[in-house]
C-alpha cells in the first residue's frame, strides 16, 4: 500500500515499524497539543501525552498486529500526517457493527493542512480495513472539534452515539461515528 498524491507529490505509506516510532510520537505530540491543548490543564496534557505519543510507546504500539499505522510523507520523505486503525475496540453503539475498527488517529501537521492529506490518509485507512475484511469503520471526536466533524460527515460517517475521552484527570466528551465500508 504506497501512493503518491497532491501538487507537491505526498506519498502514504504503511508506517515501518521503529524507524518510524520517532517522527510518529513528535507529530501526535505537536499535532495533540495544538489541537487540545487549550481544553486541559498543563498537568492533565502532559500526564496523557506520555501516556499517549512517548516513544516507547509509539513503538509497542507499531509492533502490535491488531494496530495499523498509516502514514504520508512529503517529498523530502518527512512523515507529515498519519492514521491508526485499531482492532477489537468496540463501543455500545458500535458493538451490533459487523466487522467494526476503530480509526482511532487521524492527526495533520497544521503546515500541511488544506492539502487533502487527512482525506487520503482515510481513503487508505478504509482501503486496508476493506482488504483485511472489515464492514464499518468508527471512531471518536472531540465534540467541540466541529471542523473535524464536518470532514468525517463529508466523508460519509454519521454520528451514532457519545463517550468519555481521558486525559489525565480531564474526562470530555466524544461524539461517537460510524461508516459503512
Amino acid at each position: 500500500m504506497s501512493g503518491n498524491f497532491g501538487p507537491a507529490n505526498f506519498k502514504i505509506r504503511s508506517a515501518q515499524g521503529a524507524k518510524d516510532a520517532q517522527a510518529i510520537s513528535t507529530l501526535g505530540s505537536q499535532v495533540y497539543s495544538q489541537t487540545f491543548g487549550h481544553s486541559l490543564s498543563a498537568e492533565d496534557l502532559n500526564s496523557y501525552l506520555t501516556e499517549a505519543y512517548s516513544f516507547s510507546r509509539i513503538a509497542e504500539e507499531l509492533s502490535d498486529r491488531s494496530k495499523h499505522f498509516i502514514v504520508a510523507c512529503n517529498s523530502q520523505h518527512k512523515i507529515v500526517g498519519f492514521a491508526q486503525l485499531t482492532e477489537g475496540t468496540t463501543e455500545d453503539c458500535i458493538a451490533a457493527e459487523k466487522k467494526p475498527v476503530e480509526l482511532q488517529r487521524l492527526y495533520t501537521h497544521q503546515n500541511y493542512h488544506g492539502l487533502r492529506i487527512g482525506k487520503y490518509l482515510i481513503e487508505t485507512a478504509e482501503e486496508m480495513a476493506r482488504q483485511k475484511g472489515f464492514k464499518t469503520l468508527w471512531l471518536g471526536v472531540w465534540e467541540n472539534n466541529h471542523t473535524a466533524q464536518k470532514v468525517y460527515e463529508r466523508m460519509g460517517f454519521v454520528k451514532v452515539g457519545k463517550h468519555g475521552f481521558k486525559m489525565g484527570r480531564c474526562v470530555q466528551t466524544d461524539n461517537i461515528m460510524k461508516k459503512s465500508i
